[in-house]
């Protein structure tokens, strides 16, 4: 699907997200020739530079997060790139950016706050009073989308006073992947899974992301967010909706995203005996991660002495629908972990008897791993018959490797979103009320962990995160998917 022609505006054009992610995003669309020839990108910043010397900052700390360069195809892209200086808060410092943006009512205008959320209203409302926010344009929110119920309601009232619904774009970047993409196409493209995706066959549901990586230098942010709200509340609850969802009637935007809203709106609540049994939350501590000694949390720099930021936190939840009633799924994400990996694990029920000569606890169940990375793929753990003579099964895996399979280049998760945004196709985007439904669910958490004495369980970094996480899914007789891999 061919683009309109359209001018992209990068507030927070000079920071970290757009150097990394967003321009090297535009850069792999327009080498592929997904771009209008006259399409424009105008970065927004706060720093009096030039053009010259904008374009050398890009040239520094956008080019390096490039794959492969093309310096001819490089040349033609930083052409489409403009740079503006004003104060995002200040709307009579916005004529430089009225007189950048073409006048012409056809164009499609997008307007991407990569900013923090307390300038999102403020923004908005300056786009406005500058005659900038047209019935044509759309703006992109990053998250943290709030920080609880009532600032997701703020920035979705006041946001919404300057765009309709259909202009807003809530991106969380997990969806733009490849892999989650396909398992709407493996539930609702075959026939062969959806009469057993429900309760009667399914024993529960892993869905983790895991980091080696620790907060690096987000301390100032991170420290005030903590795991539940930087990862659990946005991206792992919306991996949750796909895998939970019921078929949608298409793939349009509001179809999927009342599925989606359906599923958090169906989350069992948590009771203060329940918020206490069914949650870990954990600091890392000093440790080794690929052979290489780590700090603790609060020895990052700028961390508080006394923390109780968790970069840890495991979850059991349910569902409270006839598909899922008594099925547990288990979120679990974490910094400074052993491996890097985010993958969704459905696990079918065991054999009920079986009919070799081999006792039951040496069958596997079959079981659906979703691998978003660091490899995309889809495996399928079924138990086979081993080579030779006489009747003994083990475990044996099917995969389709997106990569070896499609051949085609993988198209990153921000350039998918980004082309999205500019079709005006939301699918992929979060609802006002799904935010909304997310936090709902998420804030007693938050809440019980306010008031509660207790401090954050310590785990070594390079480990799967505290042994209690192991203990909240044992007590279901079961293991998370890395300790239940049989030995090499």
């Amino acid at each position: 699907m061919a683009l309109n022609d359209f001018d992209l505006v990068l507030f927070g054009g000079s920071g970290d997200l757009a150097m990394r992610k967003l321009l090297p995003a535009m850069y792999s669309r327009d080498v592929c020739n997904d771009l209008p020839p006259t399409a424009r990108i105008i970065c927004v910043g706060r720093h009096e530079w030039s053009q010259d010397e904008f374009l050398h900052s890009v040239e520094k700390n956008s080019k390096p997060h490039l794959k492969a360069v093309d310096q001819a195809a490089w040349a033609k892209f930083i052409q489409r790139i403009v740079y503006v200086s004003l104060n995002a808060t200040d709307a009579s410092t916005y004529a430089p950016l009225v007189e950048a943006l073409r006048d012409d009512a056809s164009l499609t205008r997008v307007y991407y706050l990569a900013t923090p959320p307390h300038l999102f209203a403020k923004i908005c409302d300056n786009l406005a009073a500058t005659g900038l926010a047209t019935a044509n344009s759309r703006v992109v929110l990053e998250k943290p989308l709030g920080r609880d119920l009532a600032s997701a309601k703020q920035i979705n009232a006041e946001v919404g006073k300057v765009f309709s619904e259909s202009q807003i774009f809530r991106i969380d970047h997990y969806l733009g992947k490849e892999t989650v993409q396909n398992l709407l196409a493996l539930r609702f493209g075959n026939i062969l899974f959806e009469p057993l995706w429900r309760r009667e066959w399914i024993s529960d549901v892993q869905i983790t992301i895991a980091e080696k990586i620790g907060v690096g230098n987000r301390m100032g942010y991170y420290d005030t967010s903590g795991a539940l709200r930087d990862m659990l509340q946005n991206h792992l609850l919306q991996l949750l909706c796909i895998v939970a969802m019921e078929p949608p009637t298409s793939i349009a935007p509001d179809a999927v995203r009342d599925a989606k809203l359906q599923v958090l709106r169906s989350l069992k609540r948590f009771t203060p005996t329940t918020l206490a049994q069914n949650i870990v939350r954990g600091q890392y501590r000093a440790g080794h991660v690929d052979g290489a000694a780590v700090p603790s949390y609060r020895d990052e720099p700028d961390a508080p002495a006394q923390s109780r930021t968790e970069t840890f936190v495991a979850i059991k939840a349910e569902i409270d629908t006839w598909r899922w009633a008594g099925v547990p799924f288990y979120l679990r994400t974490g910094k400074r972990m052993h491996d890097r990996l985010a993958e969704i694990v459905v696990r079918f029920k065991p054999i009920p008897h079986s009919i070799f000569n081999q006792p039951n606890n040496s069958f596997q169940p079959n079981s659906l791993v979703i691998r978003l990375q660091p490899d995309e793929g889809l495996r399928m753990n079924l138990m086979a018959k081993t080579p030779g003579d006489g009747m003994r099964l083990k475990q044996a895996e099917l995969e389709l490797d997106f990569k070896e399979q499609f051949k085609a280049p993988r198209m990153e998760a921000y350039e998918r979103l980004l082309l999205d945004v500019l079709r005006g196709q939301l699918t992929l985007f979060m609802r006002g009320d799904e935010l909304e439904a997310a936090w709902d669910w998420v804030e007693p958490i938050l809440n019980h962990w306010e008031h509660e004495d207790s401090m954050p369980i310590p785990y070594t970094s390079g480990t799967w995160g505290p042994a209690a996480s192991s203990a909240l899914i044992g007590r279901d007789g079961l293991q998370w998917r890395e300790e239940a891999l049989p030995e090499d």
